[in-house]
């Protein structure tokens, strides 16, 4: 029979899934608001570079000309900041319930379980720096940078001689690789990492202030990395770690410093419950509750260590499909395909036809 604690790792697991999943999604919408901004700035700026006499070029002219510009580009991180503090105010509200829920379901009924206000987490959170900065200034930051490299561009391509097509496209980059070529291309990354981990802030937010509202419900921490090749050295050496509900080290001797989801940028992260035991919260009943349709016991135990990439083979074909995608899906069920094989060794997904030309046995056992 699992342990409480079992279902309660396999849940955070899959959890942690549907989160990237909706990190993804809302990702898509801050570049989609910076790319037709970028469709604006450029037709401006190419228009404005027509207009300038290289001969006659001054900082002075520069600086006026990208006036405009500049305007573009605030307006467009102001809609981006409203977007992602609309997306945060949602996320906090469903995070908050999830975590409180979680532990309803997986502790017997006479058990009270203490709730904490989105209205709380989401003050919390925005209170608090993350990875050195303040989400409300972060997004002032990246339109500064962005215009600097603009204007440097500019400077430099008037200096060497450059066409305006040549500013352009540096600046830009080239439709052939997807415009990710271009210096604003930085832009996008650090969107993205602003992103990803402010969801991750408040996810953790939201957790943490479940622990201190329910501290004598939970035993302890446990620290939970996406081990693939992406993961990072800090989080692959705490992946299975112990630490109490204030956040010390249990066994061990590595600190939890950011803590999961925050550790560092983009951080997958995520910590799971230990439960106490029934006699350990006091409580004359059976060491068995049921969880859903399953009887599970509640031994305070901590649960078995498991992978990422061990918990997805666990899953059904339906889920695998949805994390992985129906051809990966399929050369890890049916070709014996490590997860660990589908990354380059930077960490990015490798394309099925890298896949093939890499292994392509695993396509042949899978019949594709």
């Amino acid at each position: 029979m699992d342990s409480v604690n079992d279902l309660l790792q396999s849940e955070a697991i899959r959890h942690q899934v549907a989160l990237q999943g909706l990190s993804n999604n809302v990702v898509a919408r801050i570049i989609a608001v910076l790319n037709r901004s970028d469709k604006r700035i450029f037709a401006e700026l190419a228009d404005r570079l027509e207009r300038m006499d290289a001969t006659s070029f001054s900082i002075e002219r520069l600086e006026s000309m990208l006036t405009s510009v500049r305007s573009m580009n605030t307006q467009a991180f102001a809609e981006v900041e409203r977007e992602l503090t609309q997306e945060l105010r949602d996320f906090v509200a469903y995070e908050a319930a999830y975590q409180n829920q979680v532990l309803v379901a997986h502790v017997p009924v006479v058990v009270q379980v203490a709730s904490v206000a989105p209205e709380a987490v989401y003050a919390a959170a925005m209170a608090r720096p993350f990875q050195g900065v303040m989400l409300r200034e972060v997004w002032q930051e990246l339109d500064a940078k962005k215009m600097r490299q603009v204007r440097q561009a500019i400077a430099s391509g008037f200096v060497e001689g450059k066409t305006t097509d040549q500013i352009i496209r540096e600046l830009r980059g080239t439709r052939a690789k997807g415009f990710a070529d271009g210096l604003i291309e930085v832009t996008r990354r650090d969107a993205e990492a602003v992103t990803r981990t402010a969801l991750g802030h408040m996810a953790r937010f939201a957790q943490d202030m479940t622990v201190e509202a329910n501290t004598d419900l939970i035993k302890a921490l446990v620290w939970s990395s996406t081990i693939d090749l992406r993961t990072s050295p800090p989080c692959r050496a705490r992946d299975g770690k112990q630490y109490t509900t204030a956040h010390k080290p249990i066994g061990h001797a590595l600190p939890w410093l950011g803590g999961p989801g925050a550790l560092h940028w983009r951080c997958r992260s995520h910590a799971t419950y230990v439960l106490k035991s029934h006699q350990e919260l006091g409580i004359d009943v059976p060491e068995v509750v049921v969880v859903g349709k399953t009887r599970a016991s509640m031994d305070g135990q901590v649960p078995a260590e498991t992978t990422y990439a061990e918990w997805l083979k666990k899953q059904s074909s339906a889920r695998q499909i949805e994390v992985l995608g129906p051809t990966r899906a399929r050369l890890m069920s049916e070709g014996n395909l490590p997860l660990e094989r589908m990354y380059s060794q930077n960490g990015r997904y490798l394309t099925l036809d890298q896949l093939r030309e890499k292994d392509a046995e695993a396509f042949k056992r899978a019949g594709l």
